[in-house]
């Protein structure tokens, strides 16, 4: 079965650029009072209860979410403009980020009502950190291949099995896992998946840490030993839960944090040419702006998409797939382009400074939100190719 590429044509609407205003302003606020940190040096703690409650009085999580359960009902583009604006700020929002982004759409049309009741309004007003359970070891992001298993007994199922490259868990509230409930069928690979709504505080789980190159602590694996979870934790269809997974996985891949990770490389390397680069040096950096200015016209069309209520998979993919290499590949391009600058003209330590974070950051990009293999195998699939 084939898609068609789609990819509409698609501008911001004025109250966005409205919207955006408002962003700023509270960006320049919270930087002067020392919430937002400059990026690149160190990474800093990107982790903060008190700013993400800010920005839940905001209005600015569960900004497309009914307001039944603390939404405000606004437009995927007015999301994505307070999206690309923290992101390029390099706010801390690691606690609301991906209830806000994921975890919350899935339990909106998949968890029963008292749950959506309990849990939504704590999202939408930044008390509530998710993580989500997909990745395992010796599988990646092969979905396919995930082999934790959950065994119905009185009351709900017990988990069995470990889940990697699990950012958050550690300072999570609950995960989204995707379990195997039963085995696959001949006809059916996809078959035998189910998602569940688990409590981090549940007995049973352990979280071990994976350290990045850098010595930060995003990544986690957890261990699961007979951890219990209540039937009406069950989300969605029992066996059924593949085409929940991958609709999930367009909100989580499309977004502009996937090839905005490293943007202050692209900042540093406008100061350090300064206002009059030579020809290689203009040309290079020109070609950078033109890329970055693509990829966030695709991104910015599938937050078109979800808001029409569709489910673009395969342009989500494409997303993440081409961001990650070129928020990747800045870095080098960036020494490259900068190799015969002045240092004393412009200053070069915290560029410097900024490309070896960036650098060292480079491996987990390809991790999180799927592999470039993965994601490739996805757009074959896609377009009839496999």
């Amino acid at each position: 079965m084939t898609a068609a590429i789609q990819f509409d044509q698609l501008r911001l609407p004025p109250e966005c650029e409205k919207l955006r205003d408002e962003v700023r302003a509270f960006i320049a606020e919270e930087t002067e009072g020392g919430s937002i940190k400059p990026t690149g040096a160190t990474g800093g703690d990107s982790f903060s209860r008190e700013f993400s409650r800010k920005v839940g009085a905001k209005g600015w999580l569960g900004m497309t979410w009914p307001k039944k359960y603390g939404g405000h009902e606004r437009t995927f583009l007015e999301r994505y403009v307070v999206t690309e604006e923290l992101r390029v700020a390099n706010a801390p929002t690691r606690l609301h980020f991906v209830a806000d982004r994921q975890s919350g759409p899935i339990l909106l049309k998949y968890a029963p009502e008292h749950i959506k009741m309990k849990v939504l309004p704590a999202i939408c007003r930044g008390e509530c950190c998710f993580a989500i359970g997909m990745s395992e070891p010796n599988s990646g992001s092969d979905l396919f291949a995930a082999r934790t298993k959950a065994t119905k007994t009185d009351g709900g199922w017990l988990i069995n099995g470990t889940k990697i490259w699990t950012s958050n868990a550690h300072q999570a509230d609950y995960m989204i896992g995707l379990f195997r409930t039963s085995a696959p069928t001949k006809e059916n690979r996809r078959h035998g998946l189910t998602q569940f709504l688990v409590d981090m505080k549940t007995k049973g789980i352990t979280c071990n840490p994976v350290y990045q190159i850098t010595g930060h602590h995003d990544f986690n694996e957890v261990v699961f030993e007979d951890a219990f979870v209540p039937d009406d934790h069950v989300l969605g269809e029992i066996d059924g839960a593949w085409k929940q997974a991958t609709s999930e996985l367009a909100y989580e891949r499309s977004g502009p944090e996937r090839f905005l990770e490293t943007y202050y490389v692209l900042e540093e390397l406008v100061r350090v040419l300064g206002p009059d680069p030579d020809v290689r040096g203009a040309e290079g950096l020109g070609r950078l702006v033109a890329q970055l200015h693509t990829l966030r016209r695709m991104s910015v069309s599938v937050a078109g998409m979800l808001h029409a209520g569709k489910e673009p998979v395969l342009e989500a993919a494409i997303v993440k797939d081409v961001g990650t290499i070129w928020e990747q590949r800045l870095p080098h391009r960036a020494r490259e382009l900068a190799a015969f600058s002045e240092p004393e003209a412009t200053n070069q330590i915290p560029f410097d400074k900024k490309l070896a974070y960036a650098t060292t950051i480079a491996p987990k990009l390809t991790i999180q939100g799927g592999t470039t293999e993965v994601l490739r195998g996805i757009i074959a699939r896609g377009l009839g190719l496999r």
